[in-house]
């Protein structure tokens, strides 16, 4: 067997067993003096095992080293170095002078021209369809087979660490999806320069393939850990000559017809992707990558080739979040957003972008993602959906619809070690984090936007119902009445009312905000005599302005504007601007180690792209002496206006009684409720909790048919007056010990009440018909 054959066989194949059986034939297999270690390193596992944790992530490394690629060949063949003064600065810069991409943004490409582009980047799914394999094919540069272990085998070098215009600089060769290929971790490599390089550096064997596979080798005795070696015979990586090999996919379900005459083929064996992944390439993966990777720099091609497939669509092209969401945006959000701003934190600036999805259309995007964290387009950690749900928060209504891009890029390189782990896969903790999550929990309870969405669709859930509870939230107010214990719970003196604003602000009219604006302007002047006013105990006070820019002006992909805030007694500020239909609130942090007194100077620019129009604005803030703040202050934060008519109200500020709606087994999939559920909550204002009640709970039914010779009705009664002031207790615990609200109230309810539901009734029953001569009988038998 030659070699090419040798390799042609091994791009082939799906199974790992075959992949060993055509080595083993060809006296590979088994000699260990043909493999080498990963990295030259023996103890590599330590290295290799400690990255991402889950494989579809891991799976994004080798991507992003296919895109890297494919840049790298377009400045090499103009024969300029890639960490040269020559080169591009960003990778946005490369977009543009290589591809003729406007402002370097995938989103200003047409989708014929993102297709066109995608054919030199190629994911294809073979294989079995519960065990597929997958290849990345890319036309980029290429590798020599003697420069395989300096580039793909290498670990911990500085390969692309000064190459500013790559999205991937960690340099650990994409090893995080060794750890997903199989029992035995194989992988597939296949390489060949491209020819202008080679022409270029004048090398004699330009026309070489190299192949190599890696493998992972049980530890060996006195060893502790596995290793990882790549085939070398000799030393050396084997290889051929070859104008090409077959490694483009054809038609269904051809995955190997047309020839690639230079690139890379990357082939992961048996990848355990997981079973919510490994459906049809162009749907749940699809979109899974297209959050792992939201601005991606170059299109990828998706091909399903895997046999099987009758009626969807074997092929997509993959552009990143950031375009499907552009091009989705009437369909699937909500009106007014995306709503973006900045956000600066000792100095290191951080662009938010907010996403609200229409009811359900979520599902196409994300699953459990609220929060993603990206750098260079691609997403290095996320927070679940469950910090919407946070006491600081309290957008329950809407936690399911709204993803957050934080774009890290700008950080500088010391405070992006701090804030993501190695792995790039998660959050490391600490300070900077938590400066970071108490910026997003003030910015969020702070968006009207949000809050008026939140509102709307806890009306749509609740209000109809509210007539049809009446009797029990009267039942359950004369409970809590005659209980000094629980009525402290509650705000003191207060009917059960409403939660819905029966008269307030008439309804508007639809913002259309302009893409440069013509305006930004401070509503109010502070001035040297006359400043804005600042509590000392206050950590941030807030400058309103007015503008005509669209919502997601300082982060849109094309165009976007920026803005700066100084101070000429500050050296480093934290702020970040709320723009929302045309206001535009400005926040910032007290400066540390203020003084009663003390006067501070703020100026601000906004800026377009075409910097046509600059807006500036100063103002200045005096510290003045601590305020009462259970005291409701002139500048207390309205809430947000309902679409009903009538004057503006202010919300309570205790825990509210809460609305209670009876949830029946034909509803069941609308609540997520199934056969044993019992309660569920949602946080809808910061003291406000809606109770819904599963009235067709089995335990429930159960005991109705039991118990023959009492009425049902009173039965569910109990059950349900049970049920909520169980779900009141579980809520006070949380509200006073659980400060960072990092826990889900939602979760803790429903899994409690869910194991409290078979013993309510028999409690109830058990414990009402205790008599004293009990009590004597008991003390008899203590004695």
């Amino acid at each position: 067997m030659t070699n090419k054959e040798l390799c042609l066989n091994l791009i082939k194949t799906d199974k790992e067993n075959e992949v060993v059986n055509i080595l083993r034939k060809a006296s590979y297999w088994d000699d260990a003096s043909y493999w080498k270690y990963y990295g030259n390193m023996e103890n590599n596992f330590s290295t290799i095992g400690n990255q991402q944790k889950s494989p579809s992530a891991a799976l994004v490394e080798k991507i992003i080293n296919a895109v890297d690629a494919v840049l790298m060949k377009e400045c090499l063949i103009r024969d300029i170095y890639p960490d040269s003064e020559k080169a591009p600065k960003t990778i946005q810069e490369a977009l543009k002078e290589y591809f003729k991409i406007r402002e370097g943004k995938l989103s200003n490409v047409t989708p014929y021209d993102r297709g066109e582009l995608a054919e030199n980047i190629n994911l294809v799914a073979t294989g079995d369809k519960k065990i597929p394999s997958y290849t990345i094919v890319d036309l980029g540069e290429g590798q020599y087979p003697y420069n395989f272990q300096k580039t793909f085998f290498s670990l911990n070098k500085s390969n692309k660490l000064r190459i500013p215009f790559v999205q991937g600089k960690f340099n650990m060769g994409g090893t995080g999806v060794l750890q997903f290929c199989g029992e035995r971790n194989l992988q597939l490599i296949v390489s060949k320069r491209h020819t202008e390089i080679a022409k270029l550096e004048q090398k004699d064997n330009r026309n070489l393939w190299g192949f190599s596979i890696v493998r992972r080798e049980n530890p060996s005795k006195g060893v502790k850990s596995s290793s990882y070696k790549y085939l070398a015979p000799e030393g050396d990586i084997l290889s051929f000559k070859a104008d090409g090999i077959p490694a483009i996919p054809g038609d269904y379900p051809e995955a190997y017809k047309g020839l690639l005459k230079h690139g890379t083929i990357v082939k992961l064996y048996e990848y355990q992707i997981g079973a919510s992944l490994r459906t049809n390439i162009v749907f749940d993966l699809f979109n899974n990558l297209s959050l792992l990777m939201p601005q991606i720099a170059l299109p990828i091609r998706l091909y399903e080739r895997r046999e099987g497939y009758r009626g969807h669509t074997k092929g997509t092209v993959l552009s990143g979040l950031t375009v499907r969401l552009e091009e989705d945006k009437r369909s699937n959000v909500e009106q007014g957003f995306p709503s973006s701003t900045v956000v600066t934190i000792k100095g290191q600036e951080m662009k938010i972008t907010i996403y609200a999805f229409k009811e359900n259309s979520e599902t196409k995007y994300k699953k459990n993602e609220g929060i993603i964290f990206t750098v260079n387009g691609q997403t290095q950690a996320s927070i679940s959906k469950r910090f919407f749900t946070r006491k600081k928060v309290s957008l329950g209504y809407i936690a399911d619809s709204i993803l957050i891009v934080v774009d890290c890029t700008n950080l500088n390189g010391r405070k992006r070690e701090d804030l993501f782990m190695n792995s790039r896969d998660r959050l490391r903790g600490g300070d900077f984090e938590d400066e970071i999550e108490k910026k997003l929990e003030d910015l969020l309870n702070k968006h009207n936007g949000l809050r008026e969405l939140n509102q709307e669709r806890r009306r749509k859930k609740v209000e109809g119902k509210l007539k049809d509870s009446r009797p029990l939230k009267d039942v359950l107010e004369n409970i809590l009445k005659d209980s000094p214990t629980l009525s402290r719970l509650f705000i003191q003196g207060k009917q059960l009312q409403n939660p819905f604003r029966p008269k307030s602000v008439a309804s508007k009219e639809e913002f259309k905000g302009e893409e440069f604006p013509s305006f930004f302007n401070i509503d109010k002047e502070y001035t040297l005599n006359k400043p804005k006013k600042c509590p000392i105990n206050n950590n941030v006070f807030r400058i309103r302005f007015l503008t005509d820019a669209e919502n997601n002006f300082f982060t849109r992909p094309n165009s976007p504007g920026t803005y700066e805030v100084t101070s000429p007694e500050c050296n480093e500020l934290d702020y970040y601007m709320n723009l929302w239909n045309g206001v535009a609130n400005l926040n910032i942090t007290v400066p540390e180690n203020s003084s009663v007194g003390d006067i501070f100077e703020f100026r601000t620019k906004v800026y377009d792209l075409r910097e046509i129009n600059i807006f500036e604005s100063s103002f200045f803030v005096k510290i003045t002496e601590s305020e009462n703040k259970n005291k409701t202050s002139a500048g207390e934060r309205l809430k947000p206006s309902s679409r009903k008519e009538g004057n503006q109200t202010r919300g309570l500020h205790g825990l509210n009684i809460p609305e209670v709606t009876e949830v029946t087994e034909d509803q069941w999939d609308k609540y997520n409720f199934d056969q044993l559920d019992a309660l569920s909550v949602v946080k809808a204002e910061e003291k406000q909790y809606d109770f819904f009640i599963n009235i067709d709970n089995w335990h429930l039914k159960t005991e109705q048919k039991r118990k023959k010779n009492t009425d049902p009705k009173i039965l569910e009664a109990r059950y349900k007056y049970g049920l909520v002031i169980m779900g009141l207790a579980v809520i006070n615990q949380y509200e006073e010990q659980n400060e960072n609200g990092d826990d889900s109230i939602e979760d803790l309810v429903r899994n409690f009440s869910r194991a409290m539901s078979p013993f309510i009734l028999p409690m109830i029953e058990g414990l009402g018909s205790i008599e004293p001569s009990d009590f004597a009988k008991e003390n008899v038998d203590l004695a």
